[in-house]
């Protein structure tokens, strides 16, 4: 039996705190360890450099104000060795749940029309029932592809960078993460490979521990970011259409996990919405 394509892990960081320690452990768990790890530090004044050069791990410094989320990991990429020809990129709050998470991701390449594949992002311990449903609303439990001819609308190019890999060659092939991008970078190469004929892949059973607890303004300044995005590049949607009824969808489903779970969040939830709205439509119309 040939042994696995050598891959390589990129993670972006930032003061990745408490929960570095967790994430690197996970790391080392593995039971498919990455040929080489490149953790691209954006100047944090905590111990994530300290410890993941402790942990045996490549870092590199940028300044702060130099980070871009499409040009960063662009080239990172671009650093690898020649002889990488996958690529999987994590941030340093997704924490591996499994030993064979990054097997299990990787296994999608198995077949060769997958172009780039990200797993199943579950909520982390501290999550709010909002952020739990979000997680479990985006990440459910079975596995799927996606393509051209396979589903439906802008979904289609759904891709996550906090847990996904790529085939190197797809991926340069498709001129790799867009340079300008400060947002969805994922999304953007998702629609590349889609267009180009590739599949994308869901592995339900790669794991990881990831959400987010929101504020309010951070909701709206997330939203704003994506209607930015999408202003930005017309052509998404152009291609592949809108998410119809996704939007619609997402809301009742909160709202029956709210009735179930944490109906006191129901306001809360509804006002949510509103601000993710004015927030995606003032990035849209800018």
């Amino acid at each position: 039996m040939s042994s696995p394509p050598a891959f390589a892990l990129v993670v972006p960081t930032l003061n990745a705190g408490a929960g570095w320690a967790d994430w690197l452990a996970a790391l080392q768990s593995q039971d498919l360890a990455p040929s080489s790890t490149l953790v691209v530090d954006s100047a944090s004044t905590d111990n994530t450099v300290a410890q993941a050069r402790a942990a045996g791990l490549t870092v590199v410094g940028i300044r702060r104000q130099d980070f871009g989320h499409g040009k960063t990991r662009q080239w990172a990429v671009e650093q690898l060795d020649p002889a990488i020809s996958r690529v999987v990129m994590m941030t340093h709050d997704a924490v591996l749940a499994r030993p064979d998470a990054l097997r299990t991701l990787l296994a999608a390449f198995d077949d060769p029309h997958v172009g780039a594949a990200f797993g199943r992002q579950l909520p982390a311990a501290n999550a709010t029932p909002l952020a739990a449903h979000a997680r479990l609303f985006n990440y459910p439990a079975q596995s799927a592809q996606t393509s051209l001819s396979q589903g439906h609308g802008i979904k289609r190019a759904f891709l996550s960078n906090s847990f996904a890999a790529y085939r190197r060659s797809a991926l340069e092939a498709v001129g790799g993460f867009p340079l300008a991008a400060q947002f969805s970078e994922d999304m953007y190469v998702g629609a590349k490979l889609i267009l180009a004929g590739w599949t994308l892949a869901y592995q339900a059973e790669a794991v990881v521990w990831h959400s987010h607890n929101f504020s309010l303004r951070e909701e709206w300044q997330r939203y704003r970011s994506i209607g930015l995005f999408h202003q930005q590049n017309p052509w998404i949607q152009a291609e592949l259409g809108r998410a119809e009824g996704e939007g619609l969808r997402f809301v009742r489903s909160e709202s029956a996990y709210l009735l179930r779970h944490a109906l006191h969040r129901l306001p809360e939830a509804w006002l949510r919405t509103a601000i993710k709205w004015h927030g995606y439509r003032t990035g849209l119309d800018r």
